[in-house]
C-alpha cells in the first residue's frame, strides 16, 4: 500500500462515522501512525523445525490421499465431519468470536470451539488472536505477521518457516489483549494446549474410524487425521494469500484483501476478505449473510439456540456509502 493508499485508508475510516468506533476494537482496526524503518531488512532467520515438518506432514497428507479410494464411506463422512469440526474452531472461534469479538458465546459454546480449534492446531487461541490482530492493525507492512506483499508463498506458509520480523513481536507485545486474559476457556486452552492437540488433531481421528467400524489404523491415521489437517491448513492459509491478492475490491479499493469465492468455500466463510477488512468487526465477514458462509449459518444457528448473542452487523446505508466512495466499482449485490 503506498503512503497516498494509506492516508486515504485512514480518512475512509474515519468518514465513516460511529459505526466503526462503536462497533470495532481499537485493536483490529489499520493503524496509520506505523512507518516501517528504512534501510535493509533483518535477515530471514530459518526455522527447520518447521520446515521439517510442515514438509513431512504434506508428504503424508499426499499418501492420505492416495487411500482415500480405499476408505469406509464411514471413514469418509467422519473426515468431512472433522473438516467442518476443526475450521469452525478457527472460523467460529479463534477468528470472529476471540479475535474480531463479533459475537458474544456462551460458556458450552466456547469450550466446544476450544476443542475444535485444538483440533484444527493452528496455535492457541491466545497466540492466533493475538497474531491476527496485529494482521490487521498493520496489514501489509513489515509489522504483519503474513504480510502478503512479501509474496503469495510467505503470505501461505513461508512466514511459518522463518523467525517474526522484530516489528511483528514488538507490535504483538503492546496489543491490548486482557478480553483474551480474562477468558479461562481461553487460558485453559493454553495452559493445556500441546495435550489437547495430541488427543484431538491426531489420536482421536485415528481411534474412532478403528474401534467404532473396523477401519485400518493405516488409512485412519493417514486420511481423518493427517490428510484432513494439511487441507484445513491450507484452507486458512489461502485467506492469507489468495484472499489478498486475487479477486475484486468492491468496498475498499485502497487495501490489498479481496472478494475470492474459492476462498470463502474452501475457508467455510472466510474468503469474502474485502469486506472483512473494510468492516473487521462485522460476525459474518461478508455482507451476503450465509452464502457460501458456513460459519455464518453456525453462529445464526447457535443465536437461535441461546448459545450465542449479540451479533456485530454493518447497516446497509454504512457498506452503500462506503462503496461509493472506495470501492473498485465491481460491487455486485448478492
Amino acid at each position: 500500500m503506498t503512503e497516498t493508499e494509506t492516508r486515504n485508508h485512514h480518512a475512509d475510516k474515519q468518514q465513516n462515522g460511529g459505526a466503526m468506533a462503536e462497533t470495532s476494537t481499537v485493536e483490529d482496526v489499520f493503524d496509520d501512525t506505523y512507518k516501517m524503518k528504512e534501510g535493509p531488512k533483518p535477515p530471514r532467520m530459518l526455522v527447520w523445525r518447521n520446515i521439517i515438518l510442515m514438509s513431512l506432514l504434506h508428504l503424508g497428507a499426499l499418501y492420505g490421499l492416495t487411500l482415500v479410494p480405499s476408505a469406509s464411506v464411514p471413514t469418509l463422512a467422519f473426515t468431512a465431519l472433522l473438516y467442518l469440526i476443526s475450521a469452525l474452531g478457527v472460523t467460529a472461534g479463534a477468528h470472529r468470536l476471540w479475535s474480531h469479538r463479533s459475537y458474544k458465546a456462551s460458556f458450552p459454546l466456547r469450550v466446544f470451539l476450544a476443542f475444535a480449534n485444538s483440533m484444527a492446531f493452528q496455535n492457541d487461541i491466545y497466540e492466533w488472536a493475538r497474531d491476527h490482530r496485529v494482521h490487521h492493525k498493520y496489514s501489509e507492512t513489515d509489522a504483519d505477521p503474513h504480510n502478503a506483499t512479501r509474496g503469495f508463498f510467505f503470505a501461505h506458509v513461508g512466514w511459518l518457516m522463518v523467525r517474526k520480523h522484530p516489528d511483528v513481536v514488538e507490535k504483538g507485545k503492546k496489543l491490548e489483549l486482557s478480553d483474551l486474559t480474562a477468558d479461562k476457556v481461553v487460558m485453559f486452552q493454553r495452559r493445556y494446549y500441546k495435550l489437547s492437540v495430541i488427543l484431538l488433531c491426531f489420536l482421536m481421528p485415528t481411534l474412532v474410524p478403528w474401534y467404532f467400524w473396523g477401519e485400518s489404523l493405516t488409512v485412519a491415521y493417514f486420511v481423518p487425521g493427517l490428510l484432513r489437517y494439511a487441507v484445513m491448513l491450507n484452507a486458512t492459509w489461502l485467506v492469507n494469500s489468495a484472499a489478498h491478492i486475487w479477486g475484486n475490491r468492491p468496498y475498499d479499493k485502497t487495501i490489498n484483501p479481496r472478494e475470492n469465492p474459492l476462498v470463502a468455500f474452501s475457508a467455510i466463510g472466510e474468503g469474502f476478505h474485502n469486506y472483512h477488512h473494510t468492516f473487521p468487526f462485522d460476525y459474518a465477514t461478508s455482507e451476503f449473510g450465509i452464502k457460501l458462509n458456513l460459519t455464518t449459518l453456525f453462529i445464526d444457528a447457535m443465536c437461535f439456540l441461546g448459545l450465542a448473542k449479540d451479533p456485530k452487523r454493518v447497516s446497509k446505508e454504512v457498506i452503500t456509502a462506503r462503496i461509493q466512495r472506495t470501492g473498485d466499482n465491481s460491487y455486485k449485490s448478492g
